[in-house]
């Protein structure tokens, strides 16, 4: 299974993209047709212009998911699928009502490429349930993609020393998930991303990296080029045999 997903889409003091711009043209390979999801904001046709215009000096041909009168119908002609950053309820909404899940599925499972970015990461998790926003709607299900056997928490925020803030960190609310929870949660802090292939998984970006936590452990920290492939461990019945 190949997989890119980034914890965010811009950095400071960057374009769209443009941190990662190498890392997505290695993992694109050859592929020319992308299918972008833009469902995790309201204007889908601003949001697949600014997806094609980063693109476009990579040769690659961007289609909106929201241009077909079925969304669904349009992911066997792609090479790759990008699910965009925005509101993860929203999106993870959309995917359902638009048959999406399978369709996506399916096709990343057949060798397609998946790039995911923030909200799109978190959908190549099992659930929605380690997403940072506000539940602006309600999805039928919780259930995402499940490209991964664990969570993910993009725009991974470490406490800060001092702060006045009353409200809880980011690793308490980790914490919370894993009272519920037994399932790893990968706090991807900015810059950073995972890429999967040929059954291997590693950590890239910049030098902060991430923080794996899991249920009764303390906390561990990964720095760019880590392998993490144990955390695919237990993948879904549904992944494909060559990785």
């Amino acid at each position: 299974m190949r997989l890119l997903l980034l914890s965010n889409s811009t950095a400071p003091g960057h374009g769209y993209l443009d941190h990662a711009r190498a890392e997505i043209a290695d993992a694109l390979g050859g592929a020319r047709r992308l299918l972008f999801v833009p469902y995790a904001q309201a204007d889908h046709d601003g949001y697949t212009a600014r997806v094609a215009e980063a693109l476009a000096p990579l040769g690659v041909e961007v289609t909106g998911a929201h241009t077909a009168e079925r969304p669904a119908s349009l992911v066997d002609a792609a090479d790759a699928v990008f699910v965009g950053g925005g509101n993860s309820f929203r999106l993870l909404t959309a995917l359902h009502r638009h048959g999406l899940i399978d369709a996506i599925r399916a096709k990343v499972t057949a060798g397609a490429l998946y790039m995911g970015s923030s909200a799109g990461t978190n959908m190549a998790c099992p659930t929605l349930r380690t997403t940072n926003d506000m539940p602006i709607v309600q999805p039928p299900s919780f259930d995402a993609l499940g490209l991964v056997p664990f969570q993910i928490n993009p725009h991974y925020l470490d406490p800060v020393p001092g702060s006045t803030h009353m409200g809880e960190t980011r690793a308490q609310r980790i914490k919370e998930f894993h009272e519920e929870n037994d399932v790893p949660v990968l706090g991807l802090r900015e810059g950073t991303w995972l890429r999967a292939g040929n059954g291997r998984l590693t950590l890239a970006g910049v030098p902060a990296g991430a923080v794996l936590f899991r249920r009764g452990q303390e906390p561990v920290e990964y720095g760019p080029g880590a392998e993490l492939t144990e955390l695919l461990a237990g993948r879904p019945a549904f992944d494909s045999p060559q990785g």
